[in-house]
């Protein structure tokens, strides 16, 4: 068993993998042994997370997933403790084959089965719903899970959710349970709980649990892969992006200026009644934090600034004086609508170019700018030159699509970017996703909340335009300035809690 970390690199498994892997696995075991296995995992994680409680409720739902639950039972009561387990079904209820074995060893071992949760319990344990079960409140039964999953929440003791919190998509990072739970009356989201929070992941870990909703319902998460290896029976669907699954660039003792590469970024459109040349600066403050030899910004429109003493390192240069074919364009940062008249250009010309924001945004609403895009991958003979860094609403606009669409499966859409544009892309938020055609898909396993605040975006296109300019290729150089983008803010959080970050200090800080 293990905590996952934003350490440490992980494989992630989809629903579809994680059955093929449980059923190759249990073929070649004894009967019951990986509920067995995971039920003795969950008891003792229970005991490592609240070792002092003496009073424990189990809710156990009517597959699997409270079969473990009800291993886990069995083993707390015979450790001494006072365990209380409430199920949707009753003893003569159809179980899977494991998950009946798992009941009749509980009652046999004496552990109370109620019709309702005790009055007062010191932890409780989310049983109810695994894999393959989903909080559809036409379903019988699902009045009551949503009934405990109410209580669970605004209980103000540990809970710990048996491979996933129930309601939660394990594919997309979903969580069904707030709907569903106004759906029922119930007027309290299952996200926000006061009691600490914690999931053990059994088997495999899957690509939800850390992206969309994922990370705000699974709260700490545990995995135990039950003795199972994984890395010789399927595919990964995708792969969670650790600190040791980043690049790190060596910089030689004889390294000049020159060594480490050009940033030019265009954007920062200034007219009358509108001036955002904060963004590009903030990008080009964060390319030259993160490494890049020189930074040059070309700012768009009237009245735009030539120097800024603030940072004196920044060269400032007119649109067409840049040399786009040996720079690293970032463009698009704070670019408005006069990003149009020089994108033509950038995208026949740049040889290695990060599109953010506005350029997204005009890129969307031209078939020729699109056409252009398109055309880059086949000029490239060294792997993918081209980045797209969308947020959820950008990436609909692209998709032709909502951005409900985007969210409700941030894994695919990010794919889809990819593979339409052919390009690298990168779906921030909430698991930042990156994509690229013919790779695994990461999983960005660093960054918290603090990141949502103006500009920041801005600093992590910077930032990947200075790794392009170290000389990684597209997709490394997007998982090292991503990773390194949330790494700064939660080394931000851990060090000063009280304090807000703004973008400017997050440049300052990768």
């Amino acid at each position: 068993m293990q905590k996952i970390t934003t350490a440490h690199s992980q494989l992630l498994f989809d629903v579809a993998a994680t059955r093929r892997i449980e059923q190759r696995a249990a073929s070649t075991l004894p009967p019951h042994t990986l509920m067995q296995r995971a039920g003795l995992s969950v008891a003792r994680l229970t005991m490592a997370v609240a070792p002092h409680a003496r009073r424990i409720w189990i809710a156990c739902g009517p597959g699997n997933n409270g079969g473990d639950g009800f291993e886990a039972a069995t083993h707390l009561h015979q450790w001494g403790k006072r365990v209380v387990v409430t199920w949707t079904g009753t003893g003569q209820h159809a179980h899977p084959h494991d998950a009946q074995a798992a009941y009749q060893k509980a009652v046999a071992a004496g552990v109370a089965m109620n019709d309702g949760p005790p009055q007062n319990f010191d932890v409780c344990i989310d049983a109810l719903l695994g894999i393959g079960g989903n909080l559809d409140p036409a379903r019988e039964g699902t009045e009551r899970m949503l009934q405990w999953l109410y209580l669970m929440a605004k209980s103000a003791v540990p809970c710990l959710a048996v491979d996933l919190p129930s309601g939660l998509n394990a594919d997309t990072g979903v969580y069904a349970g707030t709907k569903s739970a106004i759906h029922s009356g119930a007027a309290r989201s299952n996200i926000y709980w006061p009691g600490a929070r914690f999931t053990l992941a059994l088997l495999t870990l899957k690509p939800g649990f850390f992206t969309a909703e994922g990370r705000d319902n699974a709260g700490q998460l545990w995995f135990d892969d039950l003795g199972v290896d994984l890395t010789t029976t399927e595919p990964a669907s995708a792969r969670l992006l650790g600190a040791d699954g980043c690049i790190q660039q060596q910089r030689l003792h004889s390294s000049h200026k020159g060594s480490f590469g050009d940033v030019a970024i265009l954007g920062g459109e200034s007219r009358p009644g509108s001036h955002m040349a904060g963004a590009a600066l903030l990008a080009a403050s964060a390319a030259l934090h993160a490494g890049a030899g020189r930074v040059f910004v070309a700012l768009l429109g009237d009245g735009a600034i030539t120097v800024n003493p603030i940072q004196p390192e920044l060269m400032f240069r007119s649109p067409d004086a840049l040399d786009l074919r040996t720079q690293v364009v970032v463009c698009g940062c704070g670019a408005g609508d006069a990003v149009k008249g020089v994108l033509p250009r950038v995208l026949s010309v740049a040889n290695r170019l990060v599109l953010d924001a506005d350029a997204l945004n005009a890129i969307a609403n031209d078939p020729q700018l699109q056409s252009l895009l398109k055309a880059r991958a086949a000029r490239d003979k060294h792997g993918f030159a081209t980045v797209l860094t969308p947020h959820p609403l950008e990436a609909a606009r692209l998709l032709q699509t909502t951005t409900a669409v985007v969210q409700s499966d941030r894994l695919q859409a990010a794919a889809r970017i990819a593979e339409m544009y052919q390009v690298v892309a990168v779906l921030k938020g909430s698991g930042t996703v990156i994509a690229a055609p013919g790779q695994t898909s990461c999983i960005n396993a660093s960054g918290n909340a603090l990141l949502a605040t103006a500009g920041t975006g801005d600093v992590l296109a910077g930032i990947i335009g200075a790794k392009l300019a170290g000389g990684l290729t597209a997709f490394d150089a997007v998982a090292s300035a991503v990773f390194a983008h949330g790494h700064a803010a939660d080394e931000w959080l851990r060090t000063r809690p009280a304090e807000t970050l703004t973008a400017s200090a997050l440049a300052a800080l990768v």
